[in-house]
């Protein structure tokens, strides 16, 4: 029976055609992402629940939505589990299509992944910006990198602090109230960073002010895997395809900042791009937009 996985977590060494083609708007970049051989990221197994596991905490550690990995469990979100309850994971996301070696962050997919000799080399679910409170989309590079880093609290989070009534805080020495963690990576989108955190529930969820928020231990290992100076860049795809030579898959993410208004025609305008479209059977593709669970399915058209 398995746990759950590291930080990194397992991957299928499938080798799809990711066809995360992301235009300019998309990507707030000046160039498009093209197709090339990947792997699907995440793995299926079953998980033996532990005493202080909840959907949630489940959910942020694998990177799925708790309501869709109740649903895919039959089961609510709202109904607590219990120690010994079986479940079965689904964490398969396909990864988007990055030509560099560096970080690639994929804002509706909540998932960065590191690559390194053009392949990803890890992949860790994460916390984004809120909608309003946007995680900035381009490129950027790694500027600066701390252990134990004090907080310093960007004037703006000053003032809503002041308006919802709360103590002002101008400064957090490093510890275990600092909400960084024990580790920073500052980019060069102004104060935003990749960082730690104290609230490891809140990971994979729409929940920052626009930095990227790792679980402890997956910070812990990425600190250790990049150099300042690294490359980087954010986009927005929340729809992504691939092949495996047999399959094709579809992951479907819901749109909190509003970018793409008709995931449908998104979905059929890759499969079109990388002809997979007479490969599919369409009302799975509806079924998996309509859906937008957010996991890496098969929608192949039945032989």
């Amino acid at each position: 029976m398995h746990s759950i996985t590291s930080g990194s977590g397992k991957t299928i060494a499938v080798h799809a055609l990711a066809v995360a083609l992301a235009s300019a708007a998309l990507c707030g970049s000046g160039r498009q992402l093209t197709a090339h051989r990947g792997i699907i990221a995440g793995d299926r197994w079953v998980h033996l629940v532990s005493s202080g596991e909840s959907w949630t905490t489940i959910g942020a550690r694998v990177g799925v939505d708790p309501e869709v990995l109740a649903v895919r469990n039959g089961q609510t979100a709202r109904v607590p589990l219990k120690p010994g309850d079986v479940l079965g994971i689904d964490n398969r996301h396909i990864i988007p299509t990055y030509e560099d070696d560096g970080l690639l962050i994929n804002v509706p997919q909540r998932m960065l992944f590191h690559f390194s000799r053009g392949v990803s080399r890890a992949h860790y679910p994460v916390a984004v910006g809120r909608p309003d409170w946007r995680t900035p989309l381009g490129p950027f590079s790694i500027v600066a990198m701390e252990t134990d880093p004090t907080w310093d609290v960007p004037l703006s989070i000053q003032e809503e602090l002041r308006r919802a009534g709360k103590r002002v805080v101008t400064s957090v020495p490093p510890g275990p109230s600092n909400p960084l963690g024990r580790y920073w990576m500052g980019l060069s989108f102004g104060s935003l960073g990749v960082h730690g955190t104290t609230a490891p529930s809140s990971i994979y969820h729409f929940a920052t002010h626009g930095c990227i928020r790792l679980h402890p231990d997956d910070v812990e290992e990425l600190f250790h895997h990049v150099i300042p100076g690294e490359q980087g860049r954010i986009i927005y795809e929340p729809v992504l395809v691939a092949f495996d030579g047999s399959d094709v898959y579809l992951e479907v993410h819901p749109d909190p900042y509003r970018r793409m208004p008709n995931a449908l025609l998104r979905a059929l305008e890759l499969l079109d791009l990388s002809a997979l479209r007479g490969l599919v059977d369409l009302p799975d593709v509806v079924r998996v937009v309509r859906d937008a669970e957010g996991v890496a399915t098969p929608v192949t058209a039945p032989h």
